[in-house]
């Protein structure tokens, strides 16, 4: 017994530190992808960030998980684009997409819908707290909001509830590129946040609403640059899961039933996304999401009365 436990605690004595330090590295490493003179994709542990370059700054699109991320990505912001950040644009509530923000300057504006402005303070207030309460969306919109900021023009459109009911995607015109957000996920298995208004259902016109925009290549959420042909076969995909709920609920499947019978044929290139003791998004996580949805296991309540756009003093609009 004591040989057993010497050897479990040589084993964790070797693992844990191996773990921590790859956690870390990863943490801490971010790569810019030039997609353009002007635009580039900044990848990394956590969502995917873009950059826009204009006459007066470059502008950012998410900023990862850390506040430690966000200081690697304002390096690699400044350096493409030759001065400090003008303004910040977030898809969505998720950390891995907003917790990076604080380590941009404190006069930073930042844009987002109202209701990811709604949800960060109402599901992620205790972050938002002291310096970091000045990095929260200062100018939110429910529809569209056109940004001209020095010679770019910048589109941020809420197109429809999906992965949750706040998210934008983000379109320079110019570039004919297209940040999604988490509306798209490249062979990747989404995350489907119920609680915050995402749906499977209505996900699927939501993405109809965005092919219909005009643009070439896709930074996604999470995943590689991407087009139009791979975001229409995320959508086959959806729809395809969403018909593993209806059949589910019409035919009063149990949770465990669904699990046992659910198969995806568009699932053949999804990669799981794991975030050890934390997060597991895999066939198994998006078939219970759709079981959810579909059997009225999860409902969605919509807020009401709506929230009110608000606009800085500082209009990250203003060229």
């Amino acid at each position: 017994m004591k040989k057993i436990l010497l050897r479990t605690l040589t084993v964790l004595a070797i693992v844990v530190p191996a773990a921590a330090a790859w956690m870390w590295h990863s943490v801490n490493t971010v790569e810019l992808q030039r997609l353009g003179d002007d635009v580039a994709a900044i990848t990394g542990m956590g969502g995917n960030v873009a950059v826009l370059k204009t006459s007066v700054g470059p502008v950012v699109v998410d900023t990862m998980t850390f506040k430690s991320q966000g200081e690697k990505i304002r390096e690699k912001v400044e350096e493409f684009g030759g001065a400090k950040a003008v303004a910040i644009i977030n898809t969505h509530y998720h950390l891995d997409h907003t917790h990076g923000n604080p380590a941009f300057a404190l006069t930073t504006p930042v844009v987002s819908t109202v209701r990811t402005r709604r949800h960060l303070l109402e599901r992620d207030a205790e972050y938002w707290e002291g310096d970091a309460a000045s990095l929260l969306p200062s100018t939110t919109f429910e529809g569209e909001q056109l940004l001209e900021i020095g010679d770019k023009r910048i589109r941020c459109i809420w197109l429809g509830r999906g992965h949750t009911d706040g998210d934008l995607v983000v379109l320079f015109e110019k570039e004919r590129v297209l940040h999604t957000g988490d509306l798209f996920f490249h062979d990747r298995f989404p995350n489907i946040d119920l609680e915050a208004g995402g749906s499977i259902k209505e996900w699927i016109g939501t993405i109809d609403r965005v092919l219909a925009l005009d643009f070439d290549r896709i930074i996604p959420g999470h995943g590689e640059v991407s087009d139009k042909e791979g975001l229409r076969r995320f959508q086959a995909f959806l729809r395809e899961l969403w018909a593993v709920g209806e059949t589910a609920a019409r035919e009063h499947k149990t949770l465990a039933q669904t699990l046992n019978d659910a198969t995806l044929e568009t699932e053949a290139t999804m990669q799981p996304i794991v975030v050890p003791f934390v997060l597991r998004l895999d066939h198994d996580f998006v078939v219970k999401r759709a079981w959810e949805e579909a059997t009225g296991a999860v409902v969605y309540t919509a807020p009401a009365p709506p929230p009110v756009p608000i606009t800085s003093p500082q209009n990250a609009g203003r060229g």
